[in-house]
């Protein structure tokens, strides 16, 4: 269970609260700990799949907490972003910047769910369905395009070339390029996975 692939991803679950009350906190300096620790917890996803490789140190625990520790970060990162604006305001650009978190934020939530749903029927009947290329791809543009989200507040300290207005542009595409390549994932991975369901017995009226 401790074995370091393990140990990684305990650790990527437990740096969850401390980012989300590094997120919460006022100033640039809190919102930079939020960055780090969001960014330490995303290379620890990459880490611990290295290391179980390289080690040979797979597990059916690392297996099942892997995903786990992976929609936890996702989801609380996704959650605190979203929170940060409030689409009631009677603010047009407000509102828009809120909706343009909003609607990509559910999108990846509502897709993680629904493929968490079919992955533990699968689990049920024995079959498991690989993680392709694209899909690990995918979980790369999600954690560059939140971290991106995060720093925006930052976004004259590290590129004090850019106008923040186009900085934000390029984090909300980020953003909205990774819920389309969820969603898109998660088409493929309903399709490998409905293939390994057989209807039951009609019933009879």
């Amino acid at each position: 269970m401790f074995a370091l692939p393990n140990a990684l991803t305990i650790m990527r679950i437990v740096l969850v609260p401390v980012f989300a009350v590094a997120f919460v906190m006022p100033g640039d300096a809190a919102r930079m700990i939020a960055f780090l620790v969001f960014a330490l917890a995303g290379i620890s996803d990459w880490l611990d799949g290295f290391a179980a490789r390289k080690l040979k140190a797979g597990s059916d625990f690392g297996r099942m907490l892997d995903p786990i520790a992976d929609k936890v970060l996702v989801g609380v990162a996704l959650m605190m972003l979203v929170a940060e604006g409030d689409i009631r305001e009677f603010n047009l650009t407000a509102g828009l910047h809120s909706l343009l978190r909003l609607v990509p934020a559910l999108i990846i939530l509502s897709r993680e769910i629904l493929v968490s749903g079919l992955r533990e029927f699968l689990a049920g009947t024995r079959v498991s369905v690989p993680v392709t290329a694209i899909a690990k791809f995918k979980t790369a543009v999600q954690m560059i395009a939140i971290g991106a989200m995060i720093l925006t507040p930052l976004a004259d300290m590290f590129f004090p070339g850019l106008p923040a207005m186009s900085y934000a542009a390029i984090a909300y595409a980020l953003l909205w390029i990774a819920a389309a390549l969820t969603l898109y994932t998660g088409v493929i991975y309903f399709k490998n996975g409905m293939a390994h369901i057989r209807p039951g017995p009609s019933e009879e009226p």
